[in-house]
């Protein structure tokens, strides 16, 4: 080996590891002042969210001649409106159809009882009676902590209401005077920053309110099909679980695995196992039909990602932030894409130019 080149490859090596720890280390700074500030983060990214999956019904009001500010008001109320009628959709069924639900519930741990007292277990009905003595004197047992539980829980509401409230407040002045926001910003930077800046950020806008409005898309013609076979069978609960389908939609891949789960373990737990695995073809012949025939018409042009990057970025976001983690992985690895994209245009060498060809002899 030679001294020289080996000296040089560890200095290159050295140098580059330097640079990676600096960036890994203000990334984690970054990180850490996003999470302290979360309260205010979060509800600026639901409201982005929001605007994205709202902004073309604005725009087409803005188009017609309507002010700003009214555009901005009559999508916000819209909004609302269909919000509450989706909470409806959810509670008024679960609510009327609860002790059908509780009553399949019973039966089926009945079901359970009754298999595991048969072969080949035969477990006997004193082993299962300990067994549920021992897990009701747990719940006992842990009741001193369930007030600490409870208080979490209205605190996490009282949150959440707040976090709603002051996303709909930014998603109204989003639709207000988004437009000006990119001008404004580019009057606002120095130098270069002027033209990168803003140039990223329409990229990324772009990028995100196709992810958002082809999710919703894709999500409600699942949740109509699956919907729609649900219905057929006889599944009880048909709405919540078509809202449901929607809402998961917006998780790739994991959501519908947990959409899928919860509808045919209600379809097991109330019609039994026959509907069960109607309910499970049903589902797995829509998500055949989503993955092969709708995500490729409706993503056209498609975020950049290859599916198993989608994969590893939700399973990488719900290890590090739960739901929240799920949620903004696709969204989050879809803006690094842009951001890296344009950073590779603008560190690529400039290509050559083609040389002239001498004329042709007359």
């Amino acid at each position: 080996m030679s001294p020289t080149r080996t000296t040089a490859a560890l200095r290159t090596s050295a140098r580059i590891s330097v640079d990676l720890l600096l960036v890994l280390v203000m990334t984690a700074v970054a990180l850490w002042i996003v999470g302290r500030m979360w309260s205010v983060v979060w509800p600026l990214v639901v409201a982005l969210l929001l605007t994205t999956l709202t902004w073309p019904i604005a725009a087409f009001l803005r188009r017609r001649g309507w002010a700003p500010a009214l555009a901005a008001s009559v999508v916000t109320v819209l909004f609302l409106l269909v919000a509450a009628g989706i909470a409806a959709l959810i509670a008024v069924p679960v609510a009327s159809q609860s002790g059908q639900l509780t009553d399949g519930v019973v039966d089926g741990i009945q079901k359970v009882r009754e298999w595991a007292s048969g072969p080949p277990l035969n477990i006997g009905d004193d082993q299962i009676t300990g067994a549920f003595d021992t897990a009701v004197a747990r719940i006992q047992d842990s009741l001193g902590s369930a007030v600490t539980t409870v208080v979490t829980g209205v605190s996490t509401v009282f949150n959440g209401v707040v976090t709603a409230v002051l996303a709909l407040f930014l998603m109204f002045f989003f639709l207000k005077d988004g437009p000006r926001f990119l001008p404004w910003l580019k009057g606002q930077l120095p130098g270069r920053l002027s033209v990168d800046v803003p140039v990223v950020m329409a990229r990324s806008w772009d990028t995100l309110g196709s992810f958002v409005r082809s999710q919703a898309f894709v999500g409600l013609l699942d949740a109509v099909f699956i919907g729609l076979g649900l219905w057929i069978v006889g599944v009880p609960l048909v709405l919540p679980l078509a809202v449901l389908t929607f809402v998961s939609a917006f998780v790739p891949i994991v959501g519908a695995l947990f959409a899928g789960f919860v509808a045919v373990l209600i379809a097991l737990v109330s019609n039994g196992l026959t509907d069960a695995l109607i309910v499970l073809a049903i589902i797995v012949a829509v998500q055949q039909l989503e993955g092969n025939v709708f995500q490729p018409m409706i993503q056209s042009r498609g975020l950049g990602l290859h599916a198993a990057v989608v994969l590893l970025a939700v399973t990488l976001g719900g290890s590090l932030a739960g739901v929240v983690g799920s949620l903004l992985a696709v969204p989050v690895a879809a803006l690094i894409a842009v951001f890296w994209n344009y950073l590779r245009e603008q560190l690529a060498d400039p290509s050559p130019e083609p040389e002239a060809q001498p004329a042709a002899p007359s």
